[in-house]
């Protein structure tokens, strides 16, 4: 490796930069608001189909007009956070999503609504790239990464399921419209501090010219697959709108990959996806998703159609997964990053997942929360914590610093297709027991129809979290096969474009 690849730019001394953990607290206030609007807009959405008049077939939309502007935007965020710096486009995508939010809450109309969550969408996908490659060129010795992605990985685990509990909470004792209001302070107070706090390294802007055909191959590829697993969920997978999105989808996709490996500038090279420990964490990541998004879907049912439970109380008992992912990944996680190789905290993180995914399987309408559900959740949240945690880091290190913000969005489009994939087929899944269930048992419980079909609700939600126990399984498998990169060295991490194998094999030089 050269002196040059070494001395890559943003690659700085751990003193470089003062503020970095005053820009941490503010990135990670960012990467809340995105992640809890995940979820918190779930819980308020009968009461906001109800005020603005939104028919049953289109209030998917609400839900699906944010997914497909965030999937299908965030290479182009990634490349523009490169191109303009990361600050600015971070600063730039707050502003935008607080607007878009105020505008969610002040809507009077579906479609204005619909406006409003694809904005959210699309200024969410210039923050989320641009929040993880900050701390990607900000925090390079090995430690203090591993405290800062520590934090960063409990948020983005943790959070959805503390968006269950806040929209609860603002839907049953304000209004359904604080849950995008809500998003206003967040973004105001993080986008103020971020912009006197953070100071991005110098040198590691991608000036290169933009290039528009991977930008628009690689945008309407990933909205077509986004929308064909949205579709299926609905329309089922035969459905032919549904068919021609995924058959449309590999086309562009591959047309995508092609022109990427052929033009001077590309918008996502290569090299960033074809090396073998950020494959390997891309692809075991968007898998733990797919198990993880179904079962938030499946538990919230669960727990206010079949247990009664209100909003509010349904969110906190969420609470035991979100305080498992803050131990998984700020103390497991953070304590052993810099003391053993990756895969031996993502491939057993996701096994301990999985292990809590295999005691929902046991699920009954009269399964207790405190010797079932509870201790699953404790098992799901340290599993997930504990593999999130390296897996964000390792996505982003030893990248070159131009290249930090399309590896930051591989690692948001992973995850977003494999939330697309997860509610889609865990649901399809679930609806295909549930309907052979109650079909099977309905004739001999004529006096208790409603009884059946609990049982057939929770029969359903039982099949497809095998499912999500495979998947998890299949995940741990990946993370073991291929993240074979070593432990971090206890200086300075290298920014270089050479592979993280090569990375830990060269001595650090001082600058």
């Amino acid at each position: 490796m050269s002196d040059t690849a070494l001395k890559a730019p943003g690659a700085v001394a751990p003193s470089g930069d003062a503020n970095r953990w005053k820009a941490l607290v503010f990135i990670a206030l960012a990467q809340l608001m995105v992640v809890l609007d995940a979820t918190i807009v779930n819980i308020a959405l009968p009461s906001a189909q109800q005020d603005l008049g939104i028919s049953d077939g289109n209030k998917q939309w609400v839900v699906t007009a944010y997914a497909l502007a965030f999937g299908g935007l965030l290479l182009f965020g990634g490349r523009i956070a490169d191109l303009w710096g990361r600050k600015r486009a971070f600063v730039l995508g707050l502003a935008g999503f607080a607007a878009a939010s105020a505008l969610g809450g002040a809507a009077t109309t579906g479609g204005m609504m619909f406006g409003a969550r694809a904005l959210q969408g699309a200024f969410g996908a210039l923050l989320a790239p641009a929040a993880l490659s900050l701390l990607a060129v900000m925090f390079t010795d090995a430690k203090e990464r591993a405290k800062a992605f520590g934090i960063y990985g409990a948020i983005a685990g943790g959070g959805g399921a503390v968006g269950l509990i806040l929209g609860g909470f603002l839907t049953e004792y304000l209004d359904w419209r604080w849950t995008f209001f809500v998003n206003v302070p967040f973004a105001v107070v993080a986008a103020i501090g971020a912009y006197f706090v953070i100071r991005e390294p110098q040198g590691g802007r991608n000036r290169s010219p933009l290039d528009i055909p991977g930008v628009i191959l690689s945008t309407l590829g990933l909205v077509a697959l986004v929308y064909g697993f949205t579709r299926a969920e609905s329309n089922g997978w035969s459905d032919a709108v549904t068919v021609s999105m995924f058959v449309g989808s590999v086309v562009l996709l591959l047309a995508f990959v092609v022109v990427e490996s052929r033009v001077k500038a590309p918008l996502l090279p290569l090299r960033v996806v074809t090396d073998r420990n950020r494959g390997g964490i891309y692809l075991s990541l968007g898998l733990a998703i797919i198990g993880m998004f179904g079962l938030f879907l499946f538990l919230t049912y669960y727990l206010q159609i079949v247990k009664g439970y209100s909003p509010v109380k349904s969110g906190f008992a969420f609470l035991p997964m979100v305080a498992g992912m803050i131990t998984g990944s700020t103390q497991i996680g953070t304590r052993l990053m810099t003391r053993v190789p990756a895969r031996f905290l993502m491939g057993p993180g996701f096994l301990v997942a999985g292990l809590g995914m295999l005691l929902l399987t046991q699920l009954e309408i009269g399964s207790s929360y405190a010797t079932l559900l509870l201790p699953a959740m404790v098992l799901l949240g340290l599993g997930m914590g504990t593999a999130f945690m390296p897996a964000m880091s390792l996505a982003t290190q030893g990248v070159e610093p131009r290249d930090a913000g399309v590896a930051s969005a591989m690692v948001n489009t992973s995850q977003q297709v494999g939330g697309a994939i997860g509610t889609a087929l865990l649901n399809t899944i679930a609806a295909s027991a549930t309907t052979s269930y109650v079909k099977d048992h309905i004739a001999g419980a004529a006096a208790k129809p409603q009884l059946v079909q609990l049982q057939g609700m929770v029969h359903g939600y039982s099949a497809a979290i095998w499912f999500a126990v495979g998947i998890l399984a299949l995940a741990s498998l990946i993370a073991f096969t291929f993240v074979n990169a070593g432990k971090p060295g206890s200086g300075t991490a290298v920014a270089s474009g050479e592979g993280l194998e090569d990375e830990f094999k060269v001595p650090v030089v001082a600058h």
